[in-house]
């Protein structure tokens, strides 16, 4: 009787594991299996800047994390959105003041026109000891924009802009994490 029991569940153990391996989310919005919500990351560098930047925050670097909630019609068609951005940067001379933050569209290589602002106004972000993190939440952004980001997410980028660099301190091609 112990025998057949074993065998039983030598039998039972592979068959549940294939079972629960085929009940695995394989969803290509990432693990909340959320198709509304779509993250993005860009590694801040003021040497992606155009042109590089060279002055004292030249040894800057950061993080943007971005979160675009959309609304879908039944086509699956983007209607509306707003994006939640988290913002983290170190490296930089301290005090460094950050003025205005947003996404454009554009590649590595331009100065390319503001699609979605943050909102961030001067004197809001100052850095301490040369390091900081903000977050903005609730952005709208166009349902046109958003689904351009969506659909070609390495045509647009981040940047953030200092004082000290007008034209913009540090940017980041979008990627898509999920």
């Amino acid at each position: 009787m112990k025998l057949r029991r074993l065998i039983c569940l030598a039998t039972l153990v592979p068959a549940l594991a294939v079972f629960a391996a085929a009940c695995e989310e394989d969803s290509p919005t990432g693990p909340s299996g959320n198709p509304n919500q779509v993250r993005f990351t860009a590694q801040l560098s003021p040497a992606n800047e155009v042109p590089p930047v060279t002055n004292a925050e030249a040894s800057g670097i950061g993080t943007a994390a971005i979160t675009l909630d959309v609304t879908r019609d039944a086509g699956g068609t983007i209607t509306g959105a707003t994006a939640t951005f988290q913002i983290a940067l170190s490296g930089f001379p301290a005090g460094t003041p950050m003025n205005i933050a947003h996404i454009h569209e554009g590649g590595p290589t331009c100065a390319c026109p503001v699609v979605v602002n943050t909102g961030l106004a001067a004197g809001q972000v100052v850095l301490t000891n040369g390091a900081g993190s903000f977050t903005r939440d609730s952005v709208n952004v166009s349902a046109a924009n958003a689904q351009g980001i969506v659909n070609n997410t390495a045509g647009y980028y981040f940047n953030i802009h200092s004082t000290l660099n007008p034209g913009g301190v540090a940017r980041g091609q979008l990627v898509k994490v999920s």
